[in-house]
């Protein structure tokens, strides 16, 4: 008899994301040495653990795949020191990672920032301990637990924010600098991790701020979510992350199209000419402007869709309007035919 449906689940979602880092590591790099097909000895893959149902599933998940196809499996978890006795439970996640075979396991200690509101800090806080963790390890790549229930949330942020369609694509199954961050569960509920957790008598922790009302987050967990799905069925959060991956295809082919045309509307001198600009869809013309003002020096976190409106109108609705500012004192003008956009 075969592992309980659930365990079977999270056991091949893992498996699946195993072969694909297998199969890249195989894969001859443009910069690789003589003998492009020879694998590194053993790679290591580490699963970001808080204790959480996810999590704990992932890793234990993890832990019985990886040996079976020569990898190392390790562990990290993060103490972002938010409440008391944060640093015990902490050492008590590292000990069940342990208990699972997992090697090399740590605890890592953060101090939280303050910037963009405490759960933006306490997420950037965490990235850069496991960005350093993989690092420090040689790691090949870290798993996050994020379940298909945790993109129906994102997805609905976005839309709440009234951003554009990237926003709405929710997390990506491989992020981070050379495809370090993996989601294994984006296809699996919260609950079948649960399930998995249980039937393996896995202890878990509930994090007190999964339920508080004070984040955003858990308000639209514990209300929001709820009230869509009594209005309009139990198919919501499945729809969501369906809307997130069919979002994240079509911005991924606008961000192809605006990179060939970022070329294409430019004059010998590297100007952008106003008149390509204007010939080109809404999307595309945004997403090369947006560009343009990150090259120029603008930061990328704090240019936003407003600012590439103004900018935008420069093209569209020129009535001879004058230099607009951009973060990073970066500014946009119109001169002749030409559109410049350079550090003021």
């Amino acid at each position: 008899m075969g592992p309980h449906p659930a365990v079977a689940a999270i056991r091949l979602a893992v498996r699946r994301v195993l072969h694909d880092i297998l199969n890249e590591l195989a894969t001859p790099s443009d910069d690789s040495s003589d003998s492009p097909h020879e694998r590194p000895p053993s790679p290591l893959v580490l699963v970001a653990c808080s204790g959480g149902a996810d999590s704990m599933g992932l890793a234990s998940a993890l832990a019985f795949e990886a040996p079976k196809l020569g990898i190392r499996a390790g562990g990290v978890t993060v103490d972002h020191g938010l409440q008391p006795g944060s640093d015990l439970r902490a050492e008590e996640v590292a000990l069940r990672l342990r208990q699972l075979g997992l090697d090399p396991v740590e605890s890592v200690a953060v101090t939280v920032g303050r910037e963009g509101g405490p759960e933006a800090a306490a997420r950037d806080a965490r990235y850069a301990a496991l960005d350093a963790a993989a690092v420090r390890h040689g790691a090949t790549a870290v798993l996050l637990g994020h379940t298909r229930d945790d993109q129906a949330e994102t997805v609905l942020l976005g839309l709440a924010r009234g951003s554009g369609i990237r926003s709405l694509s929710g997390m990506a199954a491989v992020s981070g600098a050379d495809g370090r961050y993996r989601r294994p569960f984006l296809q699996l509920d919260r609950q079948t991790a649960r399930k998995a957790c249980m039937v393996q008598s896995l202890p878990v922790w509930d994090d007190p701020h999964n339920a508080d009302p004070a984040y955003t987050r858990s308000r639209l967990r514990h209300e929001g979510l709820p009230a869509l799905e009594k209005a309009l069925g139990k198919g919501v959060v499945e729809a969501l992350a369906r809307t997130a991956q069919l979002s994240r295809d079509d911005a991924d082919a606008l961000d192809a199209w605006a990179s060939q045309a970022a070329t294409a509307v430019r004059d010998a001198a590297g100007l952008l000419e106003c008149a390509k600009l204007y010939a080109l869809p809404p999307a595309v013309r945004r997403r090369v402007l947006r560009r343009a003002a990150i090259e120029a020096g603008a930061p990328a976190g704090s240019l936003f869709a407003r600012h590439i409106e103004e900018v935008d109108r420069l093209i569209t609705g020129w009535r001879g309007q004058g230099a607009i500012n951009l973060p990073g004192k970066v500014v946009a003008q119109r001169q002749g035919g030409r559109l410049v956009i350079r550090q003021g």
